[in-house]
């Protein structure tokens, strides 16, 4: 059983927020993926009304900043998602947006150009809401990153057009890969079933 249900059956855990899995890169890799264990267990996606993903990353890109992107359901398509996106650097703001992407919900890390130093990974953390309704399926993201030419702050919202529920979630580096020590933490966020 999950851990937040008691040898009896019973709900017990006060907090909402459930770890479903993790994982540390020891070697470079082009996407990670989770995927629902649709079995009733902590790994079924089916039971939580949002997801919530951590990443803490790098890519071996030869620009100063690169992509990383999440894409939901393995939805890549030309016209699958909408997006606004907001950057500031302390000195300029950019906003733009499309309704024609297939960059999902994207952000960028830190590559091994420009001139932040080495060891200088982003992060990031996204915020899928209603994963299992039959909306169209939508999230949120904030991220400390690299600009073309200064570190930069982003938010970024998106919706994909879809109405099937979330069973896959994809991280991309966008061509390239995240490096070692690249880290990546997807929970899931339980309806409040107890009495605080």
């Amino acid at each position: 059983d999950p851990s937040y249900i008691d040898a009896d059956g019973v709900l017990t855990d006060p907090e909402p927020w459930v770890g479903i899995a993790h994982a540390t890169l020891s070697l470079p890799a082009a996407t990670v993926t989770w995927t629902s264990t649709n079995d009733g267990q902590t790994g079924d996606f089916s039971q939580y009304m949002d997801l919530v993903v951590v990443v803490y990353c790098k890519t071996d890109g030869a620009g100063a900043y690169e992509y990383c992107k999440l894409y939901v359901n393995n939805r890549t398509g030309a016209n699958d998602y909408f997006y606004q996106h907001l950057t500031g650097d302390g000195t300029t703001v950019s906003a733009y947006a499309d309704d024609t992407s297939n960059l999902g919900g994207f952000w960028y890390p830190p590559g091994t150009g420009g001139s932040h130093e080495a060891n200088a990974f982003g992060a990031c953390v996204y915020h899928m809401l209603d994963v299992n309704s039959g909306k169209y399926k939508s999230g949120t993201h904030m991220a400390g990153s690299y600009g073309a030419t200064n570190d930069q702050v982003e938010h970024h919202t998106w919706m994909t057009y879809t109405q099937a529920p979330v069973t896959e979630i994809d991280l991309n580096a966008g061509g390239s890969s995240f490096v070692a020590g690249s880290t990546f933490s997807l929970f899931g966020v339980l309806p409040r079933m107890v009495t605080a």
